[in-house]
């Protein structure tokens, strides 16, 4: 695992698009669960994943809260795209709808979060998740982020 480092020099969205290239360093979340950051544009992030065993909880589905990660990454990372040098966001506020279970071994994942309303100091997202291949969606889930502004 490495140590996450966020060169804040860069806009949100070069700091994305190094992650992408293999210039920047992933979030240690996302190596932990096996996430990868595929796509990202202003207002736009997709991220990707394989189910395996060890993201099941005792029913044999893909536990609800790696699905909330994945799509709060989504989200996240998608206002983080349209954040200058320098600023940060935390999520506010987060809401998840499970539209059906994924299980170990199924289709792999894809999460694409997109900004639907950003202000000065709030911004409005959502992400969902859907088997590749299929499109069947799996997840869908809201996100008000802050913007936190430097000192």
């Amino acid at each position: 695992m490495s140590d996450a480092t966020v060169d804040l020099a860069l806009t949100g969205l070069e700091q994305m698009r190094a992650i992408i290239s293999g210039a920047g360093t992933p979030p240690p979340v996302a190596e932990l669960l096996g996430f990868s950051l595929d796509r990202a544009d202003e207002g736009e992030a997709v991220f990707s994943m394989d189910p395996h065993t060890e993201h099941t909880n005792p029913l044999g589905t893909v536990h609800g809260g790696i699905m909330t990660t994945l799509l709060d990454s989504a989200m996240g990372c998608a206002v983080h795209t349209t954040l200058p040098a320098g600023v940060m966001y935390t999520t506010l506020e987060l809401k998840v709808n499970f539209l059906r279970p994924s299980f170990a071994g199924g289709a792999r994942l894809v999460a694409e979060g997109r900004v639907l309303n950003r202000g000065a100091t709030a911004v409005l997202a959502e992400a969902t998740i859907v088997e590749e291949g299929t499109g069947r969606k799996v997840a869908h889930a809201t996100s008000t982020c802050l913007i936190l502004q430097p000192r």
